[in-house]
């Protein structure tokens, strides 16, 4: 069955490492027949959450910028799909402050169940993708009906491009032909 995914590439960086597991996963999910729309982070405005929680009352932000039309995407989609940098052994700041104001999601019928998580990091180590981990199960746990259904990690990636020969690329392939 044909499912709506969504590909959020939360990465400002040109040719960026993450960006490019995104791009795997997006083929992969393709060739399987899903129906994929991928949106970089990279020209968009996306302010801090207030903390006002009217989006609990009114299903909408306050907040007048491009993060609104991205929760709308979400809303609407089966799979979520987060692509980051890892910075600091965490998410991408942009990563987390969109799901900040992914907020509204909160009280509203969402038709997501599974989220995946693809991460290039300079770091080696299987352990420099756990606080992004831990952080996406955060946003995760709010969700009663959602799981981390995947994760994809490139370590030992640095310089712009420079997945191209990791193994990570294929995985992410073939995680999104698994959807």
């Amino acid at each position: 069955m044909s499912k709506k995914i969504l590909v959020v590439s939360t990465s400002l960086r040109a040719n960026s490492n993450s960006d490019m597991l995104a791009e795997a996963f997006i083929e992969g999910a393709r060739e399987t027949g899903h129906e994929v729309e991928k949106v970089s982070l990279k020209d968009k405005t996306i302010g801090f959450c207030k903390g006002c929680l009217a989006c609990q009352k009114t299903g909408s932000c306050v907040i007048r910028d491009d993060a609104g039309a991205i929760v709308e995407k979400m809303l609407h989609s089966d799979v979520l799909v987060f692509a980051t940098p890892i910075y600091y052994y965490e998410m991408s700041g942009q990563m987390k402050t969109l799901l900040d104001r992914a907020n509204p999601l909160y009280t509203a019928d969402y038709a997501y169940r599974n989220v995946y998580l693809l991460a290039a990091a300079a770091d080696e180590a299987e352990h420099a993708i756990d606080g992004a981990k831990k952080g996406l199960a955060g946003f995760i746990a709010c969700f009663e009906r959602v799981h981390l259904a995947g994760c994809v990690f490139a370590g030992g990636v640095d310089a712009p491009g420079t997945v191209k020969e990791h193994a990570a690329l294929e995985k992410a392939r073939e995680m999104g032909r698994q959807v």
